[in-house]
């Protein structure tokens, strides 16, 4: 190791925040479940037609267990517009809906902290009535599940109180740049309907181990997930997979790797990630997909994050019908990767 690499190993261990322990700061409020909810009366908006009653409870109804929503419906204790329905009933506007007083259970309500918040407000790339597109920092989840104890869509919540924001898409918890929030349901379709007709424009920068060929342009091979222990998953090409197609092209070499740039063209789960190291050459510092003994080289360059980009976003807007082309820039863990790999 040359003494610039060194240099920026040591500012790595002494500069660089650790976002892990950032993350992890939250702060817990206890939901009182001695004590039944009142009587509510809701008149359903614009956001909410078209979904189920149940569907609908279950968003409002927190620590409340399906089948007691289940059967509170049943009993006609849930009245929409006064009048008794069944499971399956859809909304339309301005429906009331009548939830009747219920004991829920002690629940752990998570809370980011002031830091947290403000870290994920300073990430807000571009924001207008109907959407936002956040630079999503590596470690933070977009959603919540097994062992996540918040995610960015709980800090958006929080932030946003009442107001409506879902996930359009999502990208893995490691990889940091744009993600695309709804801020009504109407957007939201919309962005998703393009989507799912591969008209959005996704534009990844993946940092790999070795020197990527410059005729590799293109991976085009079936994805299947496979469980693992513990619950985890892992996904391989597999002939009987799902269709998978990703382009490539090289942005830089370095000495004993690559910048790359990827194009995923259809949204399979680790889509980039496995088809790069199917290829030979697996993204750095990847947890699943990279050899233990490239981690723990990269681990004593202080390089521990995921080196994946989600570079830049570009989509019609769902209101105006205008192109949006958004980019995310680089963190500092990514920069950091990025200038210790190239400097050694």
């Amino acid at each position: 190791m040359n003494v610039l690499a060194e240099l920026l190993s040591e500012i790595s261990r002494e500069l660089c925040y650790n976002p892990r322990s950032l993350y992890k700061q939250v702060s817990v409020r206890m939901t009182d479940g001695t004590k039944p909810s009142k009587v509510r009366k809701l008149e359903v908006d614009e956001n909410s037609v078209g979904q189920r009653i149940d569907n609908f409870l279950l968003s409002r109804l927190k620590g409340v267990p399906k089948t007691r929503i289940y059967r509170i419906i049943r009993k006609g204790e849930v009245r929409v517009n006064s009048k008794r329905i069944k499971p399956d009933y859809k909304l339309l506007l301005a429906d009331i809906v009548r939830v009747p007083p219920i004991r829920v259970a002690n629940l752990e309500i998570r809370i980011p902290t002031p830091e947290l918040k403000q870290l994920v407000q300073e990430s807000i790339l571009y924001q207008d009535e109907v959407l936002l597109i956040v630079n999503k920092p590596s470690g933070l989840s977009v959603h919540a599940g097994t062992g996540v104890k918040i995610s960015l869509i709980d800090v958006l919540r929080d932030i946003y109180k009442d107001e409506y924001v879902e996930l359009v898409h999502r990208i893995d918890k490691g990889t940091s740049g744009c993600l695309l929030i709804a801020r009504n349901a109407k957007a939201l379709k919309q962005l998703q309907a393009e989507f799912k007709a591969r008209t959005v424009k996704k534009d990844y920068h993946a940092l790999v181990h070795g020197l990527w060929p410059q005729q590799l342009e293109e991976i085009n091979l079936s994805l299947q997930r496979s469980p693992e222990a513990g619950g985890e998953r892992k996904v391989y090409v597999a002939e009987q997979g799902q269709k998978a197609l990703t382009r490539f092209s090289l942005i830089k070499r370095f000495t004993r790797h690559s910048l790359v740039l990827a194009q995923p063209k259809t949204g399979r789960t680790h889509q980039i990630r496995v088809h790069a190291q199917f290829a030979g050459h697996s993204l750095c510092a990847d947890e699943k997909y990279s050899s233990i003994e490239q981690r723990k080289q990269l681990s004593k360059l202080g390089i521990k994050r995921l080196c994946l980009h989600a570079h830049s976003l570009e989509f019609t807007h769902p209101e105006s019908g205008q192109l949006v082309k958004v980019s995310a820039p680089y963190d500092e863990r990514f920069e950091f990767a990025l200038n210790m790999l190239s400097s050694i």
